[in-house]
């Protein structure tokens, strides 16, 4: 992928959230686009009104972003890329505000969860905000010295808020994958030195061991999964599933178990096929 290429880059949230700031390190010289909803993110790269999508997907301490996997079945976007950054969360105030004065603390839910212990020694109340970047808006425009907000450093600058504290997060290794998607599938050179993965989302036959046997389809063929998630449908009768696997479709092995899957399942629809980020070495 070309970053020259990119002008335009969507993401959720406000100026100053870390999707933004993830938005900056990938695409500095690019305009970015912040959206209210996951649901705009993704129309504005149908409308070509954004040339590339940014969404997280998951977090090592969080955990998954849920409501993803239900845009991602209805959307015609293709993953074309994934990115992995070290979120480094601050606690916010206003001038000369210190730790001692704080009663309540504003974030989005999952930088909350993220920040479980410094919150439960400090006897922090929380209130959970739409996401970071509001949240040290909200602190910025209330001006109340006993609420700090946590979000990133980018927040502080933008929305002139103090720095009480640093990497307030639980772990040291606290990371988000994102995912990039655009219009259209780009078109990948294969090479020893560059990863490939193909993400998919299939339904199984509501029969016995079906879901046994569409997973055997990859390890018969030698294919090795990185990721498997299930998530219900509408019905709620039964599961589907996403998946992340190594390889590119045109493969021999992924070819053959994407082929003999059919059999044991209601649909197979490829997400999309991109590099692996440097990050999994």
């Amino acid at each position: 992928m070309n970053i020259k290429n990119i002008k335009t880059v969507s993401f959720q949230g406000i100026e100053g959230a870390n999707s933004h700031l993830a938005c900056k390190k990938l695409f500095p010289k690019a305009k970015v686009i912040p959206c209210e909803t996951f649901e705009e993110v993704f129309e504005t790269v149908k409308k070509n009104k954004a040339n590339i999508a940014l969404i997280p997907v998951e977090n090592s301490v969080a955990g998954r972003v849920a409501e993803i996997h239900t845009l991602m079945h209805k959307t015609p976007l293709k993953i074309i890329g994934e990115y992995f950054m070290k979120i480094d969360l601050y606690l916010l105030g206003i001038k000369n505000e210190k730790i001692s004065n704080l009663k309540n603390v504003r974030s989005h839910i999952h930088a909350l969860s993220q920040c479980r212990n410094f919150i439960r020694r400090n006897n922090l109340k929380q209130i959970v905000s739409a996401d970071t970047a509001i949240a040290a808006k909200e602190i910025s425009e209330n001006k109340n010295i006993n609420e700090c907000a946590i979000a990133s450093k980018l927040a502080s600058k933008i929305y002139k808020l103090k720095i009480i504290k640093k990497n307030v997060e639980d772990s040291s290794q606290n990371i988000t994958r994102f995912l990039l998607l655009k219009k259209n599938q780009i078109k990948l050179v294969k090479s020893p030195k560059k990863k490939i993965l193909t993400s998919i989302i299939f339904g199984v036959n509501n029969i016995p061991a079906a879901l046994n046997k569409a997973l055997g389809c990859f390890a018969n063929n030698n294919v090795n999964m990185t990721k498997l998630e299930s998530y219900v449908d509408k019905t709620f009768k039964q599961a589907e599933f996403y998946l992340d696997i190594e390889g590119y479709p045109l493969d021999t092995n992924v070819h053959s178990a994407l082929k003999e899957i059919k059999e044991y399942t209601k649909f197979v629809r490829i997400l999309g096929t991109y590099y692996a980020d440097k990050f999994r070495k």
